[in-house]
């Protein structure tokens, strides 16, 4: 498409949006990451990895930022248009989406590019959670939301009052919660969660003592 200066319009960038804690990513952290990305034409899929998730860290000890970051890091290693994202981590306290959306819109508007076109990745099971996002108002005006079933949380309806998109979730059951136990208990993980991951976790002796 022409520029008004006679150059090449740049067409805005598709970008998916699937943050979490990620302690530790797995294989359906991965798989749903996958599916956005070619169900919805996305030029890449952004795993945000939160600073301080502060919906969880009241409830169980989280593992340091730096791990996290790096097991995602890992297990998208060679992932086309899949992405280890430290955004959250580099602008330090609590982690909000809103902040991330803004920050992004930020970067394209200060090197000249058309406002990126932002979906907000979310399983099926935290779409009734949506309500207590910071700033949920405004973060509903400038994305779009995919919701992603799981094997135990089946997308039924839309949550009301966004531009939602359903996508069918990959059929591998498991939680980081549960990869947590199976480290503790000495379980297999094969299939469960990537196996750099797992050679990280053993570097950085992670779960040994706790769930």
């Amino acid at each position: 498409m022409p520029a008004p200066d006679g150059g090449v319009q740049q067409r805005p960038e598709r970008i998916g949006l699937l943050g979490g804690t990620f302690d530790p990513p797995h294989a359906g952290h991965l798989e749903a990451a996958r599916r956005c990305r070619e169900q919805l034409d996305l030029d890449r899929v952004l795993l945000v990895v939160a600073n301080h998730p502060w919906q969880k860290a009241p409830v169980r000890d989280i593992s340091p930022a730096a791990d996290r970051l790096a097991m995602v890091g890992v297990a998208v290693a060679g992932l086309d248009g899949i992405e280890a994202s430290g955004l959250e981590i580099d602008r330090g306290g609590p982690s909000y989406t809103i902040e991330t959306v803004e920050e992004l819109l930020g970067l394209a508007h200060g090197l000249d590019r058309p406002p990126p076109e932002l979906f907000v990745i979310v399983g099926a099971d935290l779409a009734d959670g949506l309500g207590t996002w910071e700033r949920v108002e405004e973060l509903r005006r400038l994305v779009t939301l995919v919701v992603v079933s799981r094997p135990r949380s089946p997308v039924t309806d839309p949550p009301p009052g966004w531009r939602t998109v359903l996508v069918e979730g990959p059929g591998i059951d498991v939680s980081s919660s549960e990869v947590r136990a199976g480290v503790v208990e000495g379980r297999p993980l094969d299939g469960l969660v990537p196996e750099p991951v797992i050679r990280c976790i053993q570097r950085r002796d992670l779960y040994a003592v706790r769930r």
